[in-house]
C-alpha cells in the first residue's frame, strides 16, 4: 500500500469492497466455468457408459450364440453356456465400472476454483491485518 496515498479510510473501505466484489465475482465465474468443463466430461464418461452398455448387449446376443454352439460340441451345452455367459459379463462389467469411477461427485467438484477462494481468502486476511 502506498504510503502517500491521500484518500480517506471510508474511500478505502469503498475500494476495498468493490474490489472484493469483483473477486467474487470473478471466482464465480471461474466455478461455473470449472463445472461446465467437469460436467463435459461426464458427459464423456456417460458416452462410455452407454457403449459399455450396448458392447455387452452385443457380446451377450453374437458371443453366446457362437461360443455356446461351440462349445457345446465338446461340452454340455448347458456348461457352455454359462462359462460364456461368465466371460462376456466379466468384460461388460469392467466398462460400467470404470465409466461409473469416472462419474464420481469428488471428480465434478470445481477443485482449483475451491483452491483459489481459499487463496484469496487468505489474501484478504493478511490484509486486513
Amino acid at each position: 500500500m502506498d504510503m502517500n496515498d491521500s484518500r480517506s479510510i471510508p474511500e478505502l473501505v469503498s475500494a476495498l469492497t468493490g474490489d472484493m466484489a469483483n473477486l467474487v465475482r470473478k471466482e464465480g465465474e471461474l466455478v461455473r466455468t470449472e463445472l461446465a468443463e467437469n460436467l463435459g466430461h461426464a458427459a464423456k464418461a456417460g458416452q462410455g457408459l452407454a457403449l459399455g452398455g450396448a458392447l455387452l448387449l452385443g457380446a451377450y446376443l453374437v458371443l453366446l450364440q457362437a461360443l455356446v454352439l461351440a462349445l457345446s460340441m465338446v461340452m454340455n451345452p448347458l456348461l457352455a453356456s454359462i462359462i460364456v455367459g461368465v466371460v462376456v459379463g466379466a468384460c461388460g462389467i469392467v466398462l460400467v465400472r470404470e465409466a461409473m469411477r469416472r462419474m464420481k461427485p469428488e471428480n465434478l467438484a470445481p477443485g482449483r476454483a475451491a483452491r483459489q477462494l481459499q487463496k484469496d481468502a487468505q489474501l484478504v486476511k493478511e490484509q486486513v491485518r
